[in-house]
């Protein structure tokens, strides 16, 4: 996976050079965080707060239900971890508390200042699970730094890794003499890593080149790319294809033919169809913003919706855990079967919450003679919320309580859509509740 960085910064979207020397800085974290949310995950790191000079999180609050994001900078507390996974974050980032001795503050490392401390460790992975924890093994030559960068801990990078691995899915590794420089990556200490833990690792720090990217995917790991992207050096696209194992989906040793399958799926996490993707499809994929397929049968470009207007638009691309399937998230503008049919496994839609909800936004839109939808005005409506709510109560027996219930969903969607509220925003507010 290619993970595309958000460093912030006084309110700004910023790359610094070896973490202190302000190179180039942005003000559109939304559209930056949109954009990239369509190739990999989203790291956001809040500088100010893992320097310790206060903290940009109104601005990060946004930006988590807009892209799947991992979080960093300045995380200290398990409280903190866990609100920030309720607001929408997908994984955590911690670094300098994990290897800070909590019982010899600012004695110095030669003191034993530093150390992985275990406890912070264990409680952020009992808080918001292992499977959300990544810790940030930055290293100088070989050292874990921390605060920024700025504070040498005498830990071994390759030592402290393991002792880590227990408690984190993933680590993150940048190597810092090369961050923000654009002068290439070191592999040696990330095959070193590589070799000595199982988690997964994702490594940054000064990649400048495809051909980087791709080596570092060979050796199984994720890249994070910040000064080479925002410097137009590496386009994402170009590098989330060429981190793809597509030597699995190689047809022949005589030419470069790989295949790799493809499944399109809707936002609301219904398969619709399966195909195959070559470099070419994925490229049109991502430069048009409509799924494309190679056609085995023609053997050539296929863009879904191309004779029909039947098209799936992006929303984003995902690979699997071995690099050689895609998963391609997107919303379809009619029927996907050549048949006719809602999808190549069903012949209809699955009713859901946001089906109910895309009529109702239909029949505002295009109101139909006769259609009851159209005639609910904000008064009526909310009537109408009123008087369900007191029939469900009201319901004696579970025939009556599903009637009662159905009524009121359905006018509650229209009362959420006339207020330009989306199922998915009521979703998000219930995913936040349970993860408090």
């Amino acid at each position: 996976m290619v993970i595309a960085s958000i460093d912030i910064q006084n309110g700004k979207v910023v790359q610094l050079k070896q973490g202190e020397e302000l190179v180039l800085q942005r003000d559109n974290a939304d559209e930056l965080a949109a954009e990239f949310d369509r190739y990999g995950e989203v790291a956001v790191i809040d500088l100010d707060a893992a320097m310790g000079k206060g903290s940009n999180i109104e601005m990060i609050k946004p930006l988590l239900r807009k892209a799947e994001c991992r979080v960093g900078g300045g995380i200290r507390t398990a409280a903190q971890a866990k609100e920030l996974v309720s607001l929408g974050a997908r994984k955590i980032i911690v670094g300098s508390n994990a290897f800070r001795n909590p019982e010899k503050k600012g004695a110095g490392k030669e003191n034993g200042e530093f150390v992985v401390n275990i406890a912070f460790l264990e409680e952020m992975s009992k808080k918001i699970g292992r499977e959300r924890l990544i810790v940030a093994v930055d290293a100088r030559m070989g050292e874990v730094v921390v605060d920024g960068w700025k504070t040498s801990t005498g830990l071994d990078l390759i030592e402290a890794a393991r002792v880590v691995e227990p408690f984190a899915s993933e680590l993150l590794f940048t190597c810092v003499e090369r961050e923000g420089t654009m002068t290439g990556i070191d592999l040696a200490p990330a095959q070193k890593l590589r070799d000595a833990v199982k988690c997964g690792i994702t490594v940054a720090g000064g990649v400048s080149t495809l051909e980087e990217v791709e080596k570092i995917a060979a050796l199984g790991c994720d890249v994070q790319l910040g000064m080479a992207l925002y410097t137009g050096k590496i386009n994402l696209a170009d590098a989330f294809s060429v981190s793809l194992n597509w030597k699995k989906g190689q047809i022949s040793e005589t030419a470069d033919n790989s295949l790799l399958p493809i499944i399109a799926q809707t936002p609301d996490g219904q398969v619709v169809m399966t195909g195959f993707t070559d470099r070419e499809a994925l490229s049109e994929t991502f430069k048009r913003g409509n799924v494309c397929f190679h056609s085995r049968t023609r053997n050539k470009l296929w863009m879904k919706g191309e004779n029909s207007g039947n098209v799936l638009k992006l929303v984003r691309l995902r690979t699997d855990c071995d690099r050689d399937a895609l998963l391609a998230v997107a919303q379809p503008a009619g029927p996907v079967c050549h048949t006719g049919a809602w999808s190549c496994f069903s012949n209809n839609r699955d009713y859901s919450l946001e089906y109910l909800q895309d009529i109702i936004t239909e029949r505002f839109k295009n109101p139909t003679p006769g259609s009851y939808t159209a005639t609910l005005d904000d008064e009526l409506v909310r009537e109408k919320v009123l008087e369900e709510a007191k029939e469900l109560c009201e319901a004696k027996n579970r025939d009556e309580v599903i009637w009662e219930a159905a009524d009121l969903l359905y006018f509650s969607t229209v009362l959420m859509t006339r207020a330009g509220v989306t199922v998915q925003d009521v979703l998000n507010e219930l995913d936040r509740r349970h993860k408090k």
